[in-house]
């Protein structure tokens, strides 16, 4: 058994989480820069928590400068163990409401202008993300919402695309009729992919503000009707997260599901033709299988 230790990413509405002992904003530097900001550090009912908002304070990032890289890496330095990825949505489903929060278990990733692994040249690794959420985690989060009364659905594809604008109506209806995608955000991805090759399990929970532009009875996405569901969504997001510690337990069993074990056998690049300086980089991300 190991600690468990929760680390939260808060999207757009939710800069930080309420009730942890022994709250203290902590900076962490990272070989792949700073952060999006400094992690809000503490216990919740005797579980250590980490908490970084996604857009940094005052939301000073775009979806595209999101600093991924060094927010997975920074979450692993801080003894992360399991990521809840927290992020508004719209939906390409009629019964995926506004208000209502979708459990994602599936990705299409459309986004073009990020950094996506942590391996490269010198030190090649290929990880799977067929199944790119951890399923055990996915149901904490379902059951957290459902005791916190919040509509949930449990299971859903995540389109993200790069952003920062929004669909046109010809995307959003492919997306939805031809593609089969039930949600679109921004933000998820790399950062699934990432949290993957660290070896840490990751759970998306989406919060639908709208219907981007596909709904014949919204017309397109109006950011002022989306920041009034956003704050109404970014409540029950703090609600959710709450009700984790007391699901998840101070104590760890190692992942059923492998995510915990990710790199196992995904490093190709023989140990004499590794780049060390590379190598230094990953001591956090990939420490366990490179010694």
């Amino acid at each position: 058994m190991t600690e468990t230790v929760i680390g939260v990413i808060g999207g757009s509405g939710i800069y930080d989480i309420d009730g942890l002992d022994g709250a203290e904003w902590v900076a962490v530097d990272t070989p792949w820069g700073a952060p999006s900001d400094r992690i809000l550090t503490g216990t919740l009912e005797g579980v250590k928590m980490a908490f970084l908002p996604r857009h940094g304070r005052g939301h000073v990032h775009s979806p595209t400068t999101v600093p991924y890289r060094a927010n997975i890496d920074a979450l692993k330095r801080l003894g992360v163990t399991d990521v809840i990825s927290v992020s508004a949505c719209g939906s390409f489903r009629e019964e995926m409401a506004p208000g209502d929060f979708v459990i994602v278990d599936q990705f299409i990733d459309r986004t073009f202008a990020r950094e996506k692994s942590f391996f490269g040249t010198g030190c090649v690794a290929h990880v799977s993300v067929a199944h790119p959420t951890c399923p055990r985690l996915g149901a904490a989060c379902f059951d957290a919402a459902t005791d916190a009364g919040i509509t949930v659905h449990r299971g859903g594809t995540y389109l993200a695309m790069e952003g920062p604008q929004f669909s046109t109506l010809a995307e959003s209806r492919m997306y939805r009729e031809q593609w089969g995608a039930d949600v679109i955000g921004m933000t998820n991805m790399p950062e699934a992919k990432l949290a993957r090759e660290a070896e840490l399990c990751y759970a998306s929970v989406a919060m639908v503000t709208d219907y981007d532009s596909w709904h014949p009875h919204h017309g397109e996405v109006d950011v002022s009707e989306i920041i009034k569901v956003l704050m109404g969504n970014a409540e029950k997001g703090r609600s959710l997260v709450g009700r984790l510690p007391a699901l998840l337990g101070a104590d760890r069993a190692p992942c059923p599901h492998g995510c915990d074990r990710a790199l196992e056998y995904a490093i190709l690049t023989a140990p004499d033709a590794r780049d060390p300086a590379l190598l230094a980089k990953l001591d956090a991300v990939a420490g366990r299988v490179l010694g």
